[in-house]
Formats: structure tokens, C-alpha cells, sequence
């Protein structure tokens, strides 16, 4: 194997790290455009940008791995195919979570209830980072997969 080689395969580990580290950050930065609001004005324009952006990041990453490499890893490493339905479930449900945010941001919430609505999702979110790492960082070293990272992991 060529160090070029070597390079691209252990590249998809640090792409999801990075990607996993980019979500991080724009979670802090729409809490922080939560907690810069008005009471009176819960949805401020900041809040809605933020919101709208986070969620359609965090969304496009999980739909790019469900449809790219959670299929490649399974077809390379089968034995790890209930990791991978546990991680499509998570996905499941912070799309459901996400989705109340949506709404609460949608319906001009006050900021207490945004507050929780984003509290739920960084819960389940680091959760489920935490545990996607755990099982997959090593596989992801070795992943033969010949894709564009933004395609597969999301372009953020």
C-alpha cells in the first residue's frame, strides 16, 4: 500500500472526528445565540440562522452516513451490522428531536423551552458521538471507500 493510500484510508477516521467537532461548535454557537436573545424576542434572527443551520448540518451528516458509509462498513465488516442499526436508531431519533425544534423555533417559543429542546438534543448528540467513535474509529482507518467526505459525512 502507497503512503497515499495509507493517507486516504486513515483519512475517513479524521474526517468524522472533525466533522463530530464542527457539529460540536455549532450546537455552542446556536445555545449561545439562544442565551444572546431577548426574553421578550425568544426566535431572534441569530437564533433562527443558527438553528436552521445546525439542524440541516447534523441532518445532512446522518443521512450521508445511513446512505454511504454505514452500507460500506457493513459490506467490510459485517459482525459490526448491530453497532450500525444502533447508530441508524440514534439518527432516527434526533431527526424526531431535531424536528421539535423545528417547530419550537417555528412557533416562537419562549426561550426556556428552546433551551430544553436543545439541551435534549446535545445530550443524545455527544452521547451517540461518544459511542459512534468508540466502535468505529478504528474500522474507519481502514475503510476502503472511494467517496467525497462532504458527500458522505456532510459538508460542514
Amino acid at each position: 500500500m502507497s503512503e497515499g493510500e495509507k493517507t486516504r484510508l486513515v483519512a475517513w477516521s479524521k474526517e468524522l472526528r472533525g466533522v463530530h467537532d464542527r457539529l460540536r461548535q455549532a450546537l455552542t454557537v446556536t445555545r449561545q445565540a439562544l442565551a444572546d436573545g431577548e426574553p421578550a424576542q425568544p426566535a431572534t434572527r441569530d437564533l433562527l440562522l443558527f438553528c436552521h443551520g445546525f439542524c440541516a448540518a447534523l441532518t445532512d451528516h446522518h443521512v450521508g452516513e445511513d446512505r454511504d458509509l454505514f452500507p460500506a462498513i457493513a459490506e467490510q465488516h459485517p459482525e459490526l451490522r448491530e453497532t450500525l442499526h444502533y447508530l441508524r436508531q440514534d439518527h432516527s431519533m434526533i431527526a424526531h428531536l431535531l424536528g421539535g425544534l423545528q417547530a419550537a423555533v417555528a412557533n416562537a417559543s419562549p426561550p426556556e423551552e428552546l433551551g430544553r429542546h436543545l439541551e435534549g438534543i446535545a445530550a443524545i448528540m455527544e452521547s451517540h458521538f461518544r459511542y459512534e467513535e468508540r466502535q468505529l474509529l478504528t474500522v474507519l482507518e481502514t475503510l476502503a471507500l472511494d467517496a467525497d467526505p462532504d458527500a458522505v459525512l456532510g459538508p460542514l
